[in-house]
């Protein structure tokens, strides 16, 4: 990761740094970097700050837990402010808030919050969550389960009826991104794909 940051444009060197969730598109907080800092984020690929206040490096979750886990990094035009965007792991504000802003870190898209949702409940240990039991099921049940909507779907396309075609059309969607988890995947994936196809 080849990023050309000038800290000689601060007299005190530290620049300032914008951190934003890659899956929701939300800003959790922004920070200050000096460059030891900055190298130590992309070497241990975790968000590492210098600190005013405790006058030190200070790694993102050293004390709760909570690191924000480095995908990708950009500086702006000016190459004196950068832009973070991580996976974090549990709320990044000290007062338990998702973000700084006490905002809930949910995208505004709300298939890519369900998409979160799924995620939760596959890796939760609720013997009454639907989810989770057809995780618990496997790899075929889910694909037996995307078959069958497609079908009843096919079968509502027939008729009149749009309550039931949407409805059909709805649990054949959220079938669908049980299966796009189950073989690690996101519709984000997907819709690359379409893009891609797109432009050519």
């Amino acid at each position: 990761m080849q990023i050309k940051v000038d800290f000689s444009k601060y007299n005190d060197g530290l620049v300032p740094s914008i951190i934003q969730d890659l899956d929701t598109s939300k800003v959790l907080m922004m920070g200050f970097m000096n460059k030891e800092s900055f190298d130590l984020t992309i070497s241990t690929q975790k968000i590492t700050f210098y600190s005013r206040s405790k006058q030190r490096i200070w790694v993102k979750g050293e004390e709760s837990g909570n690191f924000l886990h480095l995908k990708s990094c950009a500086v702006d035009c000016d190459h004196d402010t950068l832009l973070f965007k991580v996976k974090p792991e549990g709320p990044t504000c000290h007062t338990g808030s998702d973000t700084c802003w006490g905002e809930i870190n949910e995208s505004g898209d709300f298939l890519n919050h369900l998409e979160t949702i799924i995620e939760q409940r596959k890796n939760s240990n609720d013997a009454n969550s639907y989810v989770h039991s057809l995780f618990e099921k496997g790899i075929n049940k889910i694909a037996q389960k995307v078959g069958e909507e497609s079908v009843e779907l096919v079968i509502e396309s027939k008729d009149q009826n749009s309550e039931l075609f949407l409805n059909e059309a709805a649990d054949l969607l959220f079938h669908y991104l049980i299966l796009l988890n189950a073989k690690g995947y996101a519709l984000q994936d997907v819709k690359q794909i379409l893009q891609q196809r797109h432009q050519k």
